[in-house]
């Protein structure tokens, strides 16, 4: 820990690995303790702040850069800051730790035929067809993480108890009684 009472949690993995149902049931046990905390959604933030960019390897990295920029302005501010976002390369991955003070990297492992399974907007289905160029994992390369704090593996485990074991992991770091709301 670096001294600053909040921490970005930055959520990895394939589409449909279960990044941001794990991200979502790890906010709720969070905030069910009184931890200040917030979600930051990769497809949520290209609707707003990411608005506009493409999914070139340029465009991807200043996704990553403006997602950066808010999850450590929410972690400096006493906020555990989860991040569900793609982040399918490893120099994006690097920039994020580097530029993230207190980080925690959290791999979704899920096996590219579950991922596919779990499809319900049909996306993979369109980019083994070339309606989608650049899909992670199919046209566009996943770099797996080679460091990450945790891994969590999506096809066998439940969403409560992954998001239970990154809890667990906040608690044992400190960042959990470091963000607690304050009663007023």
């Amino acid at each position: 820990m670096s001294g600053k009472s909040g921490c970005v949690v930055w959520f990895t993995g394939l589409s449909g690995a279960g990044k941001t149902t794990t991200a979502r049931e790890l906010l709720q046990q969070l905030r069910a303790k009184g931890i200040k905390s917030e979600l930051l959604d990769g497809d949520e933030l290209r609707t707003g702040i990411c608005k506009g960019l493409g999914f070139s390897r340029e465009e991807r990295m200043e996704n990553i850069r403006r997602i950066v920029y808010v999850s450590e302005l929410l972690a400096r501010n006493g906020v555990i800051a989860i991040v569900s976002a793609i982040t399918p390369y490893k120099d994006m991955r690097d920039y994020a730790r580097s530029a993230i003070a207190d980080y925690a990297e959290v791999f979704v492992d899920c096996p590219l035929e579950e991922c596919e399974r779990r499809d319900v907007k049909g996306l993979y289905a369109k980019a083994r067809n070339n309606e989608i160029e650049r899909f992670t994992g199919i046209s566009d390369p996943y770099d797996v993480p080679d460091r990450p704090e945790i891994t969590l593996y999506s096809k066998d485990g439940s969403i409560e108890g992954n998001a239970r074991q990154v809890f667990e992991w906040l608690e044992q770091a400190g960042y959990v009684s470091l963000c607690k709301e304050e009663m007023v």
